[in-house]
């Protein structure tokens, strides 16, 4: 995610430091706003000049820190006798809640804001103020976050936007029903959308309401009215995403590649699978049982296959990460397909071949290709129950926390 930065902070020392409030999912474990900002490519800085590092602790060693930094490269952090180190909790706007800290207790996985100088080597930030949040208050914070996207979240497809009324209706699924909703979007809703090229909800960036289309999908965390007809968003994220069903037409793991003949559109797409992309593959009872229900039959019995051991607590469980959970549910029974998925061993390239039928969900993509966010394989039965629509019974936002409920849900 790109942040705002902190050209016009003031130092730790004269006061409560009230930065500019910015959207965050991951960074202090998934708060809507923080004190921390990604730093922007500039020129290289001299010796002497001010410096500041927002990153996590890498290494530890006596007063120096190695910090691998939001903007993908690693500093040298020395601190000095005189350096003022305090804490703040996971989702603070500023200073006012903040305690003094002691040196030994920062540790690998912090998060740290840090101001000072450039040392004469041009690497070292001697650091003049350190801000920090721990890694475990990190962890509570963001399992907060997440159950409380799952409470009062909402999730679906967009049918509608009304930029100047501030609405955005979507087309959601509420106990296996389809369902409109209009949600409604105020001056003080957080807005975010995914970056074309990421499968990763923290790189979300800042948005308006105006580049939500007709065909995204969109999730929002707030209020639901007594009839269900209307949601008040604190929070919104949408994105454009591609549901690709198709069998591989070639495929390369040591690239982490491969390209799909979509059965709907006919377009052939081709697929990057990377570290942060959701691989995994059905087994086939599962598979069977999810064909039936596209089918309309009641799976049970020797030609349903037995059910899965976690059926029954799969659809309830709680979310697995630090985004938005889906919100998109199977066609039929109000099955949670990602809830399943979530919950099965991760498989790689290795596992499929070509002609395997999958059901991949990406990003909006660029030029080049488009980006797993989640690949699912085993699904040759879905497919023949469903060739054209067996896509949609995937969520994009499987890699931030599984789907929960429509108007139960969020990160």
């Amino acid at each position: 995610m790109v942040l705002s930065p902190l050209e016009n902070a003031r130092p730790v020392h004269s006061g409560p430091l009230a930065l500019r409030s910015v959207v965050l999912a991951v960074v202090f474990a998934g708060a809507a706003a923080s004190l921390l900002v990604a730093q922007q490519p500039a020129p290289a800085p001299a010796p002497g000049s001010a410096a500041r590092a927002l990153g996590t602790v890498k290494t530890v060693d006596g007063s120096k820190f190695t910090l691998a930094t939001d903007a993908g490269t690693d500093v040298q952090i020395a601190i000095q006798d005189a350096t003022r180190i305090v804490k703040i909790p996971p989702g603070q706007k500023d200073l006012r809640n903040a305690v003094p800290l002691q040196l030994h207790d920062i540790e690998v996985g912090d998060r740290l804001l840090v101001g000072g100088k450039l040392a004469d080597d041009g690497k070292t930030v001697l650091a003049t103020t350190v801000i920090v949040n721990k890694r475990a208050e990190i962890e509570q914070y963001k399992q907060q976050q997440e159950e409380d996207w799952q409470k009062r979240g909402i999730g679906g497809l967009v049918s509608a936007v009304d930029a100047t009324g501030g609405t955005i209706t979507i087309s959601t699924t509420v106990a296996g029903a389809k369902k409109t909703v209009t949600i409604q979007v105020s001056k003080i809703t957080i807005i975010r959308r995914y970056a074309p090229d990421s499968v990763k909800f923290e790189n979300a960036q800042p948005s308006t309401l105006d580049r939500i289309q007709p065909g995204d999908q969109v999730r929002a965390r707030g209020a639901i009215s007594a009839d269900g007809a209307s949601f008040a968003a604190d929070e919104i994220v949408s994105g454009a995403f591609h549901n690709i069903s198709g069998t591989i037409a070639s495929i390369d793991p040591a690239k982490g590649t491969l390209s799909v003949k979509d059965l709907a559109t006919k377009k052939v797409f081709v697929i990057e699978v990377t570290a942060d992309s959701e691989v995994r593959r059905l087994p086939p009872f599962i598979a069977q049982r999810i064909a039936m229900r596209l089918k309309g039959v009641t799976p049970g019995g020797p030609s349903g296959g037995p059910p899965p051991s976690n059926a029954g607590g799969a659809a309830n469980s709680g979310p697995q990460g630090g985004g938005p959970p889906g919100g998109f549910r199977g066609g039929g029974g109000g099955m949670d397909l990602q809830q399943l998925i979530a919950r099965m061993p991760a498989s790689t390239l290795n596992d499929f071949q070509k002609g395997d039928a999958v059901m991949i969900v990406s990003t909006e993509g660029t030029a080049a290709g488009v980006t797993a966010i989640t690949l699912l394989g085993g699904v040759e039965p879905i497919l023949e129950a469903s060739p054209n629509g067996g896509g949609m019974l995937l969520a994009p936002w499987s890699l931030g926390a599984p789907s929960g409920d429509a108007g139960a849900g969020g990160p």
